[in-house]
């Protein structure tokens, strides 16, 4: 086995709330891909914090062997910068540009020296995230947030580290860039560790860590072995919990038998003692009779309680993802229904978009970042004007932007709900939201204290749960940030869904799943016509 680039064991931490993260969490990093998976909320970006120095533990050891790389899921670059500097070739690129122009400056020869070759270096790495060579001269400022975050990305491969921390790397990456990004990633010499929930980057994983209840477990192998593990592991856990009801119903009958069977015999003593018996030998044989009466039910009693811990134990090693139901008549659309007519719109960026949606169609928008995806979602829910055209929609429009904000943090989920559902009655929507998984007082939680996996049910929910029901949904890269528990329930909640659908995403195997029936792309100068594929 090779030696470890990063290593840490005993890992605790907790917020300052007392909320507790990490309990004695432990690895070991060498060279090749490795992931860590967890449900939203789980402490999967505290730990790559923890490991990159950025938080201190609260107790363990953290020991890297060499240079480490971090790069957020959300990175936040001075404006002003220009991209070389950020990659950190500025230096070497004047150096060169000098030497060039005649320079025999010895210093411009000590910054060159071992870079002769670093523009074209640096130029394969900005294509392998996807960026053209002239990203190079431009300011950070110039770029949208896909970009920058691919520039940080670049940054961090050109560096060539011992240990490359990434969260969620390919979240703001076309399906082109991602895939020349998991190529990169998959073959890099030092250690690489990455945070993420897209299948295709855990496919070429070496080894998966399972954060759950602040408790890291590794598995040998990708994401497919693990989940081939874990479904092992479930088995054996379901028949546990079959094991331990069949013994808390056992013991169950066999108390309440002796327990009658005590009745029984304590009928028959009476009645001896109504036939003459002496009282001395009927209260002698009674006393006999109830110290052994309750020696014995004891001994029940506690078999009882401990085969009903036994099954509670079972019980809580069960994973379970409770469905979402979405029942919406008033969504329905008709299947010749007039839905949206788009014709010749000029998007701000610069696409002309024709486009006609009938009936309940599920349409995949797709492209490459920066193509207008994202505009053209909201030239249809009216947030971004035409620059010529026209667009009308026919329907009730509900949009679940990219980045869930559509919450109100001072506000509870009900009061989210309600203020989209004018009218509708705390019950009623209680009601709704009990189909959101959100039961009992769950609804009375403030936004801001929300998890992950809660945040994006609770914004389904608004969207969904609007007065006038949508009848065409917009959703913007919709997986994103979303854990499998999440994705796995929004799938269900769109197959009940009986609207038209438009759908803005590079997750392909997400689309398939939701019984996509077009594709449009989105490109420099046109949202084309629509095919019939599966990409």
């Amino acid at each position: 086995m090779s030696s470890a680039y990063l290593s840490f064991s005993h890992l605790h931490f907790s917020w300052p709330d007392g909320t507790a993260v990490l309990a004695d969490a432990g690895g070991a990093l060498s060279a090749g891909l490795t992931a860590v998976v967890g449900a939203n909320g789980a402490g999967k970006s505290t730990l790559l914090r923890l490991l990159s120095g950025e938080l201190a533990p609260a107790r363990g050891i953290v020991t890297c062997s060499g240079a480490l790389r971090y790069v957020p899921q959300d990175v936040t670059l001075n404006s002003t910068a220009w991209a070389d500097d950020i990659l950190g070739i500025a230096h070497i690129r004047a150096a060169l540009r000098a030497i060039e122009a005649g320079s025999t400056d010895p210093a411009h020869y000590d910054l060159a020296d071992g870079s002769w070759d670093i523009e074209e270096r640096a130029t394969a790495t900005l294509s392998q995230v996807g960026l053209p060579p002239d990203t190079l001269d431009r300011q950070v400022g110039e770029l949208s947030g896909g970009e920058t975050m691919k520039l940080s990305l670049a940054s961090a491969l050109l560096d060539q580290p011992d240990v490359l921390l990434l969260d969620e790397p390919t979240n703001n990456l076309d399906t082109q860039a991602s895939a020349r990004l998991i190529r990169a990633l998959s073959s890099r010499k030092g250690a690489t560790l990455v945070v993420s929930h897209d299948r295709a980057l855990l496919r070429e994983a070496d080894a998966v860590g399972e954060l759950r209840a602040g408790r890291l477990r590794w598995f040998g192998g990708n994401i497919d072995d693990y989940e081939a593990a874990l479904a092992v592991e479930q088995a054996a856990v379901l028949q546990a919990v079959r094991t331990a009801e069949a013994t808390v119903a056992r013991e169950h009958r066999e108390l309440r038998s002796h327990v009658e069977g005590a009745g029984k015999r304590k009928r028959v003593g009476d009645k001896a003692a109504r036939n003459g018996m002496p009282k001395m030998v009927v209260n002698a044989k009674k006393n006999q009779a109830q110290a052994t009466l309750a020696r014995v039910t004891g001994i029940h009693e506690e078999r009882l309680a401990a085969a009903r811990e036994r099954l509670e134990a079972a019980e809580s090693a069960v994973i379970e993802t409770p469905a979402i139901r979405v029942d919406l008549p008033e969504s329905a659309v008709p299947p010749r229904r007039d839905v949206a007519t788009v014709a010749s719109a000029v998007l701000r960026n610069g696409p002309v978009a024709t486009l006609a949606v009938k009936g309940p169609e599920r349409i995949a928008v797709i492209g490459a970042n920066g193509a207008g995806k994202t505009t053209l979602i909201e030239t249809l829910v009216g947030a971004v004007p035409a620059s010529g055209g026209t667009v009308e929609v026919h329907v009730p429009v509900g949009y679940l932007p990219q980045r869930l904000d559509v919450l109100d943090n001072a506000l509870t989920v009900v009061d989210n709900v309600r203020m989209r559902a004018p009218g509708a009655s705390p019950h009623e929507v209680r009601a709704a939201l009990a189909r959101f998984l959100f039961r009992g007082r769950d609804g009375d939680a403030l936004a801001a204290t929300l998890s992950g996996g809660e945040r994006f049910r609770a914004s389904l929910a608004c969207v969904l749960l609007a007065r006038p029901s949508p009848q065409l949904l917009l959703l913007d890269e919709p997986t994103n940030n979303l854990d499998f528990a999440s994705r796995d329930q929004l799938v269900s909640a769109l197959a009940e869904y009986r609207g038209a659908l438009l759908v803005a995403s590079h997750d392909t195997e997400f689309l398939a799943a939701i019984g996509i029936t077009r594709w449009i792309e989105v490109t420099g100068s046109e949202v084309a016509p629509p095919v019939t594929r599966a990409e």
